[in-house]
């Protein structure tokens, strides 16, 4: 994780000094631009787990889904919505707790990552209505390990919350797979 920190403080001070003024901050049409981007570039005829496979930057979650034996269930018909933490997500995890679950306690590693599963193809656009119809106190949202989780709009981005009351920001939304959609997370949420 530190590599990782210091490789994009890195490129984040290179791009800084490389630019004579500071770059506005994104806007609602530039991070819908990136989304599509994203979709557009990741191939739409494979699965949610073939998708994911296809992308480096969930490398980590690919390897759990495959300690948990749920490759198969998430290459089924579904259609499923995944709330797919990538790697940076899991790199908030204890490495040793990481090594555990993916290696003994993988019952555990199944509950947590069924938890990030939807039953369902509910793309940005639906979550967000849902949201604002819901109001203050969130929309919730039921997994398929049984959970639920409460979705928010906080500073213009959705926002998670799991049973432990830790939250994930959704970082990218809309990468279509065969038998569903896939929002990229920036933390890996814990049911109770």
């Amino acid at each position: 994780m530190n590599k990782l920190t210091i490789a994009l403080a890195s490129a984040a001070s290179l791009a800084t000094a490389a630019c004579a003024e500071e770059p506005a901050e994104p806007t609602v049409d530039d991070t819908a631009a990136m989304n599509d981007q994203m979709a557009n570039d990741t191939a739409t005829t494979g699965t949610i787990v073939e998708v994911a496979q296809g992308n480096e930057d969930f490398s980590t979650l690919v390897s759990a889904v495959t300690a948990a034996d749920l490759g198969e269930t998430l290459s089924g018909a579904g259609p499923f919505t995944v709330f797919a933490p990538d790697n940076a997500a899991f790199d908030k995890i204890d490495e040793a707790t990481l090594t555990e679950l993916t290696t003994n306690d993988t019952e555990t590693l199944g509950s947590i990552l069924q938890y990030h599963v939807v039953s369902g193809n509910i793309d940005a656009a639906t979550l967000t209505q849902a949201i604002t119809d819901a109001g203050e106190a969130g929309y919730t949202i039921d997994t398929v390990g049984g959970g639920t989780l409460t979705a928010t709009v906080v500073d213009g981005n959705v926002v998670l919350t799991d049973a432990t009351g830790g939250t994930a920001t959704v970082t990218a939304t809309d990468v279509a797979a065969s038998n569903g959609v896939i929002h990229v997370i920036d933390t890996v949420l814990m049911p109770q």
